[in-house]
């Protein structure tokens, strides 16, 4: 039963770093402008130097 849990602890640890990763797409893309930037999960995409990167959340 214990490592049953151990498991199911260590599984949701895993995830969560995952879906936290998740935006990483959003600072590799490349841009000109903010506007060529996507809005991801409640992120705002702006563009500093030339690539996405997420700048604070939408409220």
């Amino acid at each position: 039963m214990v490592e049953i849990l151990k498991f199911v602890y260590a599984l949701i640890l895993f995830l969560s770093i995952i879906v936290s990763t998740s935006s990483a797409p959003l600072m590799l893309k490349p841009c000109i402008t903010d506007k060529d930037c996507p809005k991801h999960r409640g992120v705002n995409g702006k563009c500093r130097k030339g690539y996405c990167v997420g700048v604070g959340r939408n409220y």
